[in-house]
């Protein structure tokens, strides 16, 4: 498995401060209770990563919010996206992503935070916020409008950032929270939705004990929960009730939904990591490396090692 990049890898790749500076923007106190803020230009950032190296596709220590305008292509996950012309763009730990520029013209904003930036005053879950949630779309295409409101939101930062302020750090929590509330009003409030009405709560339960078991990061582990039944006697309603609702709320069933989750991360491992297939075999719940291997060429279209190469 790929290190997960930190704080200290972000500065240091992208070239913005010598040791001696790194130390000062990031006590030790960062990784504790205080956390740590700070926003960027984004045409800045792009002019050192073609100076330096490609920034890699992985995961990172920390949370990200990119206002992107320019066309990209997006890698977040086992997802590929073809960003045309602006997007707003959520990225947490649990997920490797990246971006990647596709013409010179290059623009927006982007900022990054630790969890302890916002838990430590909050109480906030990130994980819990569905802009962050693995398994999600968190890619949002944004009009001329919505650029000029969430341009407005990261000037309000850097002009903040640069005051003596005294308490400037907590307007920056509140600047955070608006964009994620921004990006939260982008997609449908499924968390109200469900409950007031027990099918699409089902599924939120179903969803939440399947992306529990994820990221997969250790050959060490394995799946808890592999079937339909296994889920539906976690959830303590008959597996014949579970498929109805998945079907209806979906279109799919508990099966088409584990396997294409399965076959999401068995993409990032053979990616992410140099484990031999029968090892991400095993920590997927398949016993025989064949069985995993005809599993995967059905969901993708190309046997693991095809994939892999």
């Amino acid at each position: 498995m790929r290190p997960i990049a930190s704080l200290q890898d972000f500065y240091r790749d992208m070239g913005f401060v010598n040791e001696n500076e790194l130390k000062s923007i990031l006590p030790d106190g960062v990784n504790g209770e205080i956390g740590h803020f700070n926003v960027f230009n984004i045409a800045s950032v792009t002019k050192r990563v073609k100076e330096t190296k490609t920034m890699p596709y992985n995961r990172r220590a920390y949370y990200k919010i990119s206002l992107i305008k320019g066309h990209n292509r997006a890698e977040y996950a086992d997802k590929v996206i073809d960003i045309r012309q602006n997007a707003l763009l959520f990225a947490s730990p649990m997920i490797p992503y990246n971006y990647v520029p596709v013409d010179d013209d290059q623009s927006g904003s982007f900022c990054i935070f630790t969890r302890e930036f916002l838990t430590s005053s909050r109480g906030v879950m990130l994980d819990e916020i569905p802009v962050f949630k693995p398994g999600g779309y968190p890619v949002f295409q944004l009009n001329k409008a919505q650029v000029r409101d969430v341009s407005a939101i990261f000037d309000k930062m850097f002009a903040e950032l640069a005051s003596d302020y005294t308490y400037k750090y907590d307007l920056l929590r509140n600047y955070v929270v608006e964009l994620i509330h921004y990006g939260q009003k982008l997609q449908p409030d499924l968390d109200n939705y469900s409950s007031h009405n027990a099918s699409a709560r089902v599924t939120g339960l179903f969803v939440e004990l399947l992306e529990r078991q994820f990221p997969i990061t250790s050959p060490q582990q394995q799946l808890s929960l592999r079937t339909a039944s296994d889920y539906a006697e976690r959830l303590a309603i008959h597996v014949n009730h579970l498929n109805k609702v998945l079907k209806e709320t979906t279109g799919k069933t508990t099966t088409n939904v584990i396997s294409q989750r399965l076959a999401q991360e068995a993409k990032i491992l053979l990616k992410q990591t140099d484990w031999n297939v029968s090892e991400i075999a095993l920590v997927l719940g398949f016993e025989e490396v064949a069985h995993f291997s005809n599993f995967f060429k059905k969901q993708v279209g190309l046997s693991p090692l095809a994939y892999r190469s």
